[in-house]
């Protein structure tokens, strides 16, 4: 099974649509940087790391062409999987430019619920052992990426093309929409205006506050347990104020279940209770707004019957 690896396969044209994909949203941001030069902290450096990202692309293609197996039809794949972490805080690069818009969706929150679920689920749930189930739960988004596209090399390599390029683009599409909807979630909001606001339903505006200040601000603890440690870790590392609506943790997620739905039922259903976790764990630890998961179920739902077609389509082309 391990020489499987090395199978000789011949050239597909799925492989090469994730790159195309992933060329694409760097030639779309390299042209906003180029249009919003004099705004941006640090363009030249953004515009050097996707040259960075052409030239590595370009020699992943070239080494797969000349010795065309699994291993460098993964390290092409994979490539641009892998840069998917890179994206996400090149978003918050963009959308500083715009004034927050925080304060329409914690008071459409108000609206619909009467309250803000993000502040009292964490607050009525202060429980250790509620608080570590829901944030594994958040923590599994990063294994059920890599389940599903693993899953997919070893055991459906015919469809591995496909997943990729379906997660890939998906990603892309909710960072187009981040970029352009500059929302940051209850974790950065909520800390920046105070509770006694949240509690009496007062959500002013913080115009361009987040351009100043990228940083996660202390918030009420839930818990010190192991996975609250992970979750704490990575958020340190590398959350910024953007990306909160739609939640991309829910949609990405949703559309990971479908694949899964669709290859297998068995990984499915193994996967099933850290996806229900999951969604619950985005309202519990701030990062989202309860609207954010609704509208990250739909648009999940959505991006992935679009980027499936887009993919028979480009297939045949």
């Amino acid at each position: 099974m391990a020489l499987d690896w090395l199978d000789k396969i011949g050239p597909s044209k799925g492989q090469y649509l994730i790159e195309g994909a992933a060329m694409v949203y760097t030639a779309l941001t390299a042209i906003a940087i180029f249009a919003l030069y004099g705004q941006l902290d640090h363009p030249m450096e953004m515009l050097l790391e996707r040259l960075v990202i052409v030239v590595v692309t370009l020699s992943l293609i070239m080494i797969y062409r000349k010795y065309p197996c699994k291993v460098t039809a993964f390290l092409r794949i994979g490539f641009q999987l892998a840069l998917l972490s890179y994206w996400y805080p090149d978003t918050y690069d963009f959308n500083r430019l715009l004034p927050n818009l925080d304060h329409l969706f914690a008071a459409a929150e108000q609206t619909i619920f009467g309250s803000q679920p993000a502040y009292w689920f964490q607050r009525d749930f202060p429980q250790l052992w509620v608080s570590e189930a829901l944030n594994m739960g958040y923590f599994a988004y990063y294994p059920l990426i890599a389940a599903i596209v693993c899953w997919h090399f070893v055991m459906r390599f015919d469809l591995f093309e496909k997943v990729s390029f379906v997660l890939a683009s998906s990603f892309f599409i909710f960072y187009i929409i981040f970029i352009l909807l500059p929302v940051a979630g209850p974790q950065f909001y909520f800390p920046v205006i105070g509770v006694e606001n949240v509690l009496a339903g007062v959500f002013p505006s913080v115009g361009d506050y987040f351009y100043y200040h990228p940083e996660l601000l202390p918030g009420a603890e839930h818990g010190q347990g192991f996975f609250y440690s992970l979750v704490e870790q990575s958020q340190a590392v590398g959350e910024k104020p953007t990306a909160a609506f739609p939640s991309s943790h829910v949609g990405i997620s949703t559309i990971i279940m479908l694949m899964g739905w669709r290859s297998s039922k068995k990984l499915m259903l193994c996967m099933l209770p850290f996806y229900i976790l999951l969604c619950l764990a985005t309202v519990y630890i701030q990062a989202h707004y309860l609207i954010d998961v609704f509208a990250g179920l739909v648009s999940g739902y959505l991006i992935y019957i679009f980027t499936s077609w887009l993919f028979r389509k480009c297939s045949q082309v």
